[in-house]
């Protein structure tokens, strides 16, 4: 007989059919539903079903098809936890328990079943995303990305005027916050912020008490809480179920009888006889597990835990190895680009070496042409001082009688004496510029030898060029041996887990104080945009709450 199982709904839900016998009890079809998932922490959950204008749940010890429930193919039911843990972070043991739990609670935040205030579903909403998508890379996570995502509830979008694109930005600075966490913390952050909402939990049911009020019940993991309909955020009175001696019904009417006999009995009556059956067993459901948790674990659940710890811890040593491999792989591609520019840089101080080099080489040539010049010029002007000196004592040994030719000779005289001291000045002078340019040749040559040193230091001090075997692609290779991996889980590394363990403890309280201050900064940031006209009852009740410092907790005295 074919039976249609509902495991998920929405885009996170997906439906899956199987056969059964039509012998099957409850409990057959349940369990191989369980078997299916790998769920161990069956206590929390059931199989649902939808009759006339209500629910119900499948009951174990009862033939599938002698419930009172539409006949027709495939038979539908949903997988839904029925009963709620009074704090997820020490009662979820699996991962499977804890990813059903954050499907559900998300799906009912989102469908507004549980009322979520606008600062706590943007805060819900970045680890949503984080458990999707691991963490923020601003490489990948570019604006646009939470285009199709569905992460606030309408109310919210609509209590603010605000585009799609500021919600993404508010959404994406706390979801950047996250860094380092695993989808499983990811999604566990999440339900604790979930479970301090007021609705987180809670089944409502219509009743009138016995002046004809109406009034809502609500069943919890914390006891039974009356509300008015206007208000299903602060009950007007709660009966924890260390305080209730005995819950009973007949026909329609129900009857709450506390502990203390001195109390009056508190008698309601609901609307159909179906309805008060479902309310019973959730009464009897949660408070089976409400005493369950105040005794010492069983044997399967000692034996789960442990098993947990062991994953946990197994988990964590992986994610370091990992970490630690990326973080070597990281290091050794920096070390592959220092490498890289070093190379660059030496091999443009090279080029810019041997530049200089071919310039110093011009202009040693350059300057051993021109002192060659100098040198013949010098030479030059030594000859014509000579033959202007010989040709003064040629004229003064030629002896003119007449008197004008004696002054002619005496003018032709000072004209060579004259012409022989120019001679000899500029002569005395090109022999200085040749001095000189010798001198600028050998400063020359000396620069050019400096350069060719500069350059084979430079050459002598060049890396190796980089190669496939220098460095693969890949990064280091890591090399683990299984024969000495291995897990000992003694005395000693059990009371490490439990020290670390109530170290968590500590951090989570110094965690759960950080949390409440981020919340009031969404608060504070997203205020000035609030439409106060769009508000609904549900959050006027929940700011007055705020104000008045009421929470879920201290609605009634803590039990236990």
């Amino acid at each position: 007989h074919p039976l249609s199982f509902l495991k998920k709904k929405r885009p996170y839900f997906y439906t899956e059919t199987i056969s059964g016998s039509l012998k099957w009890k409850g409990k057959d079809l349940f369990e191989l539903v369980c078997r299916t998932l790998g769920l161990r922490e069956t206590w929390f959950f059931g199989l649902r079903y939808d009759v006339k204008d209500t629910v119900a749940w499948l009951k174990m010890d009862k033939k599938v098809l002698d419930h009172d429930m539409p006949k027709e193919e495939p038979i539908v039911f949903h997988f839904l936890a029925k009963f709620y843990p009074e704090n997820v972070e020490d009662e979820l043991v699996q991962d499977i328990t804890q990813h059903l739990f954050f499907l559900q609670v998300k799906t009912s935040i989102l469908e507004e079943e549980i009322y979520c205030p606008p600062e706590a579903s943007v805060l819900l909403a970045s680890y949503a995303i984080h458990a999707k998508y691991g963490d923020y890379d601003p490489n990948v996570h570019k604006p646009g990305f939470l285009s199709q995502e569905e992460l606030l509830p309408k109310r919210v979008i609509n209590l603010y005027q605000m585009t799609a694109e500021m919600w993404e930005e508010r959404i994406t600075v706390c979801y950047a916050e996250h860094r380092g966490r695993t989808r499983d913390e990811a999604e566990m952050e999440y339900l604790k912020i979930a479970q301090d909402l007021e609705m987180y939990g809670v089944n409502y049911f219509s009743i009138r008490n016995k002046k004809g009020t109406s009034l809502l019940l609500g069943v919890d993991a914390l006891g039974l809480h009356i509300y008015d309909p206007s208000n299903k955020l602060t009950p007007k009175i709660s009966f924890p179920w260390n305080e209730i001696r005995n819950i009973s019904y007949s026909d329609k009417e129900f009857a709450i009888k506390p502990l203390d006999k001195r109390a009056d009995v508190f008698k309601f009556n609901s609307s159909k006889l179906r309805v008060n059956k479902l309310i019973l067993q959730l009464c009897i459901g949660n408070h089976d597990l409400f005493m369950r948790r105040r005794r010492v674990d069983s044997l399967e659940v000692q034996q789960m835990k442990m098993q947990a710890r062991e994953e946990k811890a197994r988990k964590q040593m992986e994610r370091r190895r990992l970490e630690r491999e990326k973080q070597l792989r990281e290091e050794a591609e920096r070390a592959r680009d220092d490498l890289e520019r070093r190379l660059i840089q030496l091999q443009d101080e090279a080029h810019m070496a041997n530049e200089a080099l071919l310039r110093s080489e011009e202009t040693a040539d350059l300057l051993a042409e021109k002192a060659q010049i100098a040198e013949e010029e010098a030479k030059l002007l030594a000859q014509k001082a000579a033959e202007a000196e010989q040709e003064m004592r040629r004229i003064k040994v030629t002896a003119i009688r007449t008197e004008e030719e004696k002054r002619l000779m005496e003018q032709k005289m000072l004209e060579a004496e004259m012409l022989a001291l120019k001679m000899a000045e500029e002569s005395e002078r090109r022999a200085n510029e040749a001095d000189q340019l010798k001198q600028d040749l050998q400063e020359a040559r000396e620069s050019e030898r400096k350069a060719k040193n500069k350059l084979l230091e430079i050459t002598s001090k060049s890396p190796v060029p980089l190669s496939a075997n220098a460095l693969p692609p890949d990064g280091p290779n890591f090399n683990f041996s299984m024969e000495n991996l291995s897990f000992d889980f003694k005395d000693t590394d059990m009371k490490r887990l439990s020290m670390e363990i109530e170290k968590e403890k500590v951090e989570y309280m110094e965690k759960s104080k950080h949390l409440q201050e981020q919340l009031n900064e969404l608060k504070t940031e997203i205020e000035s945009l609030k439409l106060k006209e769009r508000e609904t009852p549900l959050d006027i009740l929940h700011n007055e709450n705020t104000e008045k410092g009421t929470s879920k907790q201290s609605n009634f005295k803590k039990v236990g």
